[in-house]
């Protein structure tokens, strides 16, 4: 409980304190990368659930002419590099840490595919709540 009530006046704290941060960085996103200027990849919950976890965008939305994607490689973007050096697309998980899909703290969210190939151990990560720092 102590916990918790730590992850929310953290995370309000700073997302007040980031807001300018925040919105520039949404503001360019969207310049560079295009709309929407947030993605919402779908990682368990301890109750095994999805839920939209909230982070800026990185990559462009390029695909081939069939409308597959292209590799990482060729969508990634100098701007986009940056964002994940920095952890400044990161920025957007405070918003998860108030809603309760995440704390501060806890194991990084892996996405629902990798659920099966885990081993009875290393799926215990999911018994507490996915965390903004590993």
């Amino acid at each position: 409980m102590l916990k918790r009530l730590f992850d929310i006046l953290a995370a309000s704290f700073g997302l007040l304190l980031l807001s300018p941060v925040i919105l520039i960085v949404a503001w360019q996103v969207s310049r560079k990368l295009g709309s929407p200027c947030t993605l919402s990849p779908n990682p368990p919950r301890p109750e095994r659930k999805p839920f939209k976890m909230m982070k800026f965008r990185t990559m462009l939305d390029a695909t081939d002419k069939e409308g597959n994607p292209l590799p990482d490689d060729q969508r990634m973007t100098p701007f986009g590099s940056f964002l994940r050096a920095t952890s400044l697309d990161e920025l957007p998980e405070l918003w998860n840490v108030l809603k309760g899909d995440m704390s501060l703290v806890g194991p990084r969210p892996l996405l629902m595919e990798y659920l099966p190939l885990y081993s009875k151990e290393q799926y215990r990560r999911h018994e507490v709540r996915p965390g903004v720092t590993g």
